[in-house]
């Protein structure tokens, strides 16, 4: 039972110290409170300062919907009904660019770097995405005074691949900056096959014409190489058409040429009539094989259909863009509760190392 009231007594006491403190602390910070009102004051200049100089920044989005017919129907039919009820049977991932593979493919190198060298035209000017990128941010004052960059230039739809040492490094730094946090890509549910763009920048007009660059170039690079096995295949079929109908305008020309060698030849001499009877054989085995390779030819052409994806732009970016800056009194407010903060912890902490010094 002492035990009991002792432990009472000393939670008490505690407690009251614990409040006694707070109480001193306050008491501390509400002396200083002249050089918390003047760091205050100061943070509110700077935040306000910040709000001024601070350039908006511009957003576009652009949505889409991908719909994939070789997928469709019968083990994907069902496989879909599951999903909508929450259940995960697998098998849904068999194409190469399918779910996060396909968002990862919108903020790959490659497709970022064709997009930067997609040409726009800016004040009747046709110019490279990546030269309106270095206006923007003004490096070519930068460069200038550096013969290694001052004669730096990216053409619309050059030949990455022929590019210099340094072209290539400032194409990566573009890349990583957009990378950073100017390029978001992402599937808006498992479920929908709705995917969106989004494009921040400092200029408007770069936001919105990268962004549906990006989404053209990547629909071209996904069309091909789904489409890329059927596509070759209806390419050889063609020329194997081609190649036949050549070979069957042949032997008919051969045979009216040996029918006008045995025009009126005697009966009995049976053997000048063989070249016709050959050719007339080579005739319909030409037939025969072009009947069937123009069959085969329009089933690869249904094929390629079926199997290259529709790419369904649902909403563009459209001008003026959704503008996001940082507004001035809220620039006062958090610039001065930031100085303020800062400043009051640097007073704790100051008479916190005296005391562990004394």
């Amino acid at each position: 039972m002492e035990n009991k009231l002792n432990n009472n007594g000393n939670d008490e006491i505690s407690l009251k110290e614990f409040i006694q403190k707070i109480v001193e602390w306050y008491k501390y910070l509400f002396s200083k409170w002249k050089i918390i009102v003047i760091a205050g004051f100061i943070g509110a200049v700077l935040g306000l300062s910040y709000s001024l100089i601070k350039k908006p920044i511009y957003a576009a989005t652009l949505t889409f919907a991908l719909e994939d017919e070789k997928g469709g129907g019968g083990l994907g039919g069902a496989l879909g009904l599951a999903s909508s009820f929450g259940f995960d049977l697998g098998g849904s991932g068999g194409g190469i660019f399918t779910g996060s593979n396909l968002t990862e493919l919108f903020k790959s190198r490659a497709m970022v770097q064709k997009t930067l060298l997609s040409p726009v035209t800016v004040n009747g000017k046709t110019v490279s995405l990546a030269e309106m990128y270095i206006q923007n941010n003004e490096w070519r004052e930068k460069w200038n005074s550096n013969p290694k960059f001052a004669s730096l230039q990216f053409l619309p739809n050059s030949n990455s691949e022929k590019f210099t040492r340094v072209q290539d490094s400032v194409l990566g730094v573009m890349y990583e900056d957009l990378s950073k946090g100017g390029l978001s890509v992402a599937q808006k549910d498992k479920k929908v096959s709705i995917i969106s763009i989004d494009v921040s920048s400092t200029n408007e007009a770069f936001a919105k014409y990268f962004c549906e660059a990006l989404a053209r170039q990547v629909g071209k690079f996904y069309v091909a190489t789904k489409s890329k096995k059927a596509r070759i295949n209806m390419d050889i079929l063609e020329r194997q058409v081609d190649s036949v109908r050549r070979e069957l305008n042949g032997a008919i020309t051969g045979v009216a040429v040996a029918n006008d060698n045995t025009f009126n030849l005697n009966p009995a001499l049976n053997v000048r009539r063989a070249p016709s009877a050959r050719r007339q054989v080579d005739v319909q085995a030409n037939t025969a094989i072009l009947t069937e390779l123009v069959k085969q030819s329009e089933l690869a052409k249904v094929t390629l259909r079926k199997e290259t994806p529709l790419i369904q732009v649902i909403d563009k970016p459209i001008l003026p863009l959704k503008k996001e800056r940082l507004g001035k009194l809220k620039g006062i407010l958090s610039g001065g509760i930031l100085a303020g903060f800062l400043m009051s912890f640097y007073l704790i902490s100051r008479r916190l190392f005296k005391l562990v010094s004394e």
